[in-house]
């Protein structure tokens, strides 16, 4: 995992002691994104893998 990368919580997070959330990096090709509690396992998709994820995410919440 690149030590260098800056990870930012989602706006969505309940706070700074909150640990159950989504985290993102951004490097000089791709994006990386982990669950807070698991900071070892990063995913790091395609761009098109990241739309499908953002789309699907979108449409789930329009539902709600």
């Amino acid at each position: 995992m690149p030590e260098s990368l800056h990870w930012q919580k989602s706006s969505f997070s309940g706070g700074a002691d909150d640990t159950d959330c989504l985290e993102i990096a951004a490097a000089p090709t791709t994006l990386h994104l982990r669950e807070s509690d698991t900071p070892g396992t990063l995913l790091s998709p395609t761009p098109a893998a990241l739309q499908a994820l953002l789309t699907a995410v979108r449409t789930c919440g329009e539902r709600l």
